[in-house]
């Protein structure tokens, strides 16, 4: 037997009810990588996004758009897996009601240096001061008065009012109405080594996983809300469907068109030299 037959596949992803939602074939059996054995690794999108700009050791792994712009070279996109948001996405807030440009040379935290929500805020707001906070501290570190707002990520866009913080901008909202785009957020990516015909197995089985997590939506739900820090069943039902999607399945070419322009703006304020090719696995 070759060793490639055995190869443990390492695939990164954040411990958040959206990615174990995605997961939940595999997790079940339903879907696999014929031959191999694929390994959960789940940490934080800043930490998944750092790895794999200085280690690149996971075969497959969760990344911010934003991020994707400097591993090009090493990975390519999935078809399956990414994040979107069509009229809701990462969410400015503050301690009370308040305007973008009030904003200007104002501390304000940033869930990680390379995440799209940081690439966001510095394509609308570009003079406030970023501050990075992990991404589940930042509504305690607007409301302690650390810094004047923040972007706000996963399941604190659900439970923010209830937190007495108020929305000063919503980037998804801001595309769907602007640009009628859904605006990008992160991305499923693969190993270029890995070669094509592993490239594209890899990619069927997760889309295996994700359609076997909507066969089974009602015991997919429960298991992803094992990670769902404290969202009920509702919220957390609404939370993973904000992100897991038809876009989700393919992200097709409205996906595509998004990725562009994010990356025209990104390229236009500074944030990154030049906009990366992706090809689609």
């Amino acid at each position: 037997m070759s060793t490639t037959a055995t190869r443990t596949l390492r695939f990164g992803h954040s411990p958040d009810a959206d990615d174990a939602y995605m997961f939940y074939g595999f997790h079940t059996g339903r879907a696999a990588v014929p031959g191999h054995h694929v390994e959960h690794v789940m940490e934080d999108i800043q930490t998944l996004n750092v790895r794999a700009m200085q280690q690149g050791d996971l075969e497959m792994t969760a990344c911010s758009a934003h991020a994707y712009a400097f591993l090009a070279d090493r990975y390519a996109v999935m078809a399956c897996g990414a994040s979107f948001g069509w009229g809701y996405g990462p969410v400015l807030v503050s301690r009370g009601p308040r305007t973008v440009d009030s904003l200007r040379g104002k501390r304000v935290a940033i869930p990680g240096r390379w995440t799209t929500a940081a690439l966001l805020l510095r394509i609308e707001a570009p003079e406030v001061e970023p501050v990075e906070v992990m991404f589940d501290q930042i509504p305690q570190a607007v409301l302690a008065g650390e810094v004047e707002a923040g972007v706000i990520i996963h399941e604190s866009q659900l439970t923010y009012q209830a937190e007495g913080l108020s929305k000063v901008l919503d980037f998804g909202e801001l595309w769907k109405e602007r640009d009628n785009l859904p605006v990008p957020l992160g991305l499923d990516v693969i190993r270029r080594d890995l070669g094509p015909e592993l490239m594209r197995a890899c990619s069927i089985a997760f889309r295996q996983s994700i359609e076997a997590a909507f066969a089974d939506e009602d015991e997919a739900i429960r298991y992803a809300l094992q990670f769902g820090r404290g969202l009920d069943r509702a919220q957390g039902g609404r939370f993973v469907h904000m992100y897991v999607n038809d876009l989700t399945l393919d992200l097709g070419e409205r996906g595509r068109a998004g990725l562009e322009l994010l990356y025209q703006r990104a390229v236009a304020c500074g944030a990154i030299d030049k906009a990366p090719g992706f090809e689609v696995v």
